[in-house]
């Protein structure tokens, strides 16, 4: 084991220091242990990890990092993470407080904070008969997740019905963008590796209760009829433009596929399931394995979409 991979990077005095300039709410914690903030239940400790309580906080951090030179990232609710046996070095952040999952409507518009879950997004526009955004209810994860890698479920994104976006850049400034004006892509919003998501404003329309109701239930039913109950960080690999990626690992019978605990799901190729011992050396060996295996059989190279970080052990 190379030992310098498992020395944290923070300074636990630094750190004590950091958490005085914060806020009383604001959680401050070393060595945390990750596996549990993320779907697939797989991962290393965090050197440091902070929940800011206000933007403030958030932009304190931000700015000691910087002086400190320390390495930081954000989490979301880790629905489409895969964090190394090893653990992340420096601090990681996460929008987890309650002053970033507020939701507030007007008229057609919710006006959402970046941890809100986008179950809660649907949940919310039903309650207040507003439709078009009941394919959220499809996305595990928060907002500011979403919004990083434009995610999407039944057809929909999450930037179609955005209509700005709040942020805050590297130095702590909050600045505001008009959604029109932001350039996205398949499973990913260049905008935030330069900048901090905050909140977004979805703009959705009128519609009659019932209607809305009936979308979330199709919605949901094929959710769950089409991906696994056990613990999976969603889709591992993005689509290949000739073939959706669960299909072309259907064709290959490539499904029941395992490197120790990590399992390609019989119900979604696309989903690898952790059976409950799985490490993420195992999932990692596994995605490589398919990779070659397709490679070799139809010569298309599968590139992920579930976010790889962190140290191996």
């Amino acid at each position: 084991m190379d030992l310098a991979k498992t020395i944290s990077i923070v300074d636990p005095a630094k750190l004590q220091l950091l958490a005085h300039q914060l806020s009383p709410n604001a959680k401050v914690r070393a060595n945390e242990p990750l596996a549990k903030k993320t779907t697939l239940r797989i991962g290393g400790p965090a050197d440091a990890y902070i929940e800011p309580a206000t933007e403030a906080d958030l932009a304190a951090v931000i700015r000691f990092c910087a002086e400190q030179k320390w390495p930081w990232r954000m989490i979301g609710r880790g629905s489409n993470l895969l964090i190394r046996d090893g653990g992340i070095r420096g601090v990681v952040l996460s929008l987890a407080q309650p002053r970033f999952c507020e939701i507030q409507v007007s008229g057609e518009r919710l006006i959402c904070g970046a941890g809100v879950k986008l179950k809660q997004v649907a949940m919310e526009a039903k309650r207040h008969g507003i439709g078009g955004l009941e394919f959220l209810e499809g996305i595990p994860g928060s907002l500011g997740g979403a919004m990083r890698m434009n995610a999407g479920a039944m057809g929909g994104s999450t930037f179609d019905l955005i209509e700005t976006i709040r942020t805050m850049d590297l130095t702590g400034q909050i600045v505001e963008f008009p959604a029109a004006n932001i350039p996205v892509v398949y499973r990913s919003c260049p905008l935030f590796k330069t900048h901090i998501a905050l909140g977004a404003v979805f703009k959705g329309q009128s519609a009659p209760r019932e209607s809305i109701e009936a979308k979330l239930n199709e919605a949901s039913r094929k959710r769950w009829s089409s991906q696994p109950a056990a613990p999976s960080a969603g889709c591992i690999f993005k689509n290949p433009s000739t073939i959706p990626a669960g299909r072309l690992i259907d064709e290959l019978g490539l499904k029941g596929m395992r490197v120790g605990g990590a399992v390609v799901s019989d119900v979604h190729g696309n989903f690898i399931v952790n059976d409950g011992h799985a490490t993420a050396r195992q999932v990692l060996d596994l995605i490589a394995a398919i990779q070659e295996k397709i490679r070799a059989a139809r010569g298309i190279e599968m590139e992920t979409e579930v976010e790889i970080v962190g140290e191996d052990k």
